[in-house]
C-alpha cells in the first residue's frame, strides 16, 4: 500500500478539504475529507477526538477522520477481493480512491472491471471503469483512476 500520506493528498485533490458540515451534491451531510456523516457516522472514539463537528472541525480532525476512513476502506477491500494485497501500489490505491467515493458495495458492482484486475488484463479493467456511471459522474477523477488501474501510475 501506499504511504498514508500519499494516499490522503490525493483523495484530498479528488474529495476537497471542507472543515464546516455542508451538503454533497447527493444531499448527504459531510464533512473533512469526504466523509458523509449520514452514512458513515462519528464512532464515540471520533466524537472524542474530533469534538462538536457542528461548529466545524480542524485541519487536525479532517485528517484524522481520513486516516480512519482510509484504514476503513483497505480492510474492507482485503476482505472483499482476494486479488487485492497481489495489486501493485497504485491499483491498490485506486480502488481505494473508488471505494472511498462509492463504498464497497459500490466497487463490487464494477464486476467486469475486477474480473479483468484479477486476471491482470488492466486495459479492459480501464475501458470498464470509463464505461459506467461513477464515470460520468466524477469525470476526471475517473479519467485519472482509469488511467491509473491500466497503467500502474497515477498522474494529475
Amino acid at each position: 500500500m501506499l504511504d498514508i500520506y500519499t494516499i490522503c493528498q490525493r483523495l484530498i485533490i479528488h474529495e476537497g478539504l471542507r472543515l464546516q458540515p455542508y451538503f454533497c451534491s447527493k444531499k448527504k451531510l459531510t464533512i473533512g475529507v469526504g466523509r458523509c456523516l449520514d452514512t458513515n457516522p462519528l464512532t464515540s472514539e471520533e466524537e472524542k477526538t474530533v469534538g462538536d463537528w457542528r461548529h466545524g472541525i480542524t485541519k487536525c480532525s479532517a485528517m484524522y477522520l481520513l486516516r480512519n476512513d482510509i484504514k476503513k476502506v483497505y480492510k474492507e477491500l482485503k476482505k472483499e477481493l482476494s486479488f487485492f494485497i497481489d495489486l501493485d501500489s497504485e491499483r491498490q490505491y485506486a480502488l481505494i480512491d473508488m471505494a472511498f467515493n462509492l463504498g464497497i458495495l459500490g466497487v463490487l458492482r464494477f464486476k467486469k472491471m475486477l474480473k479483468a484486475m484479477e486476471k491482470g488484463d488492466f486495459k479492459t479493467a480501464s475501458k470498464e471503469c470509463l464505461s459506467s456511471k461513477y464515470a460520468k459522474d466524477v469525470g476526471t477523477r475517473a479519467i485519472r483512476i482509469a488511467n491509473t488501474i491500466e497503467t500502474g501510475i497515477f498522474r494529475l
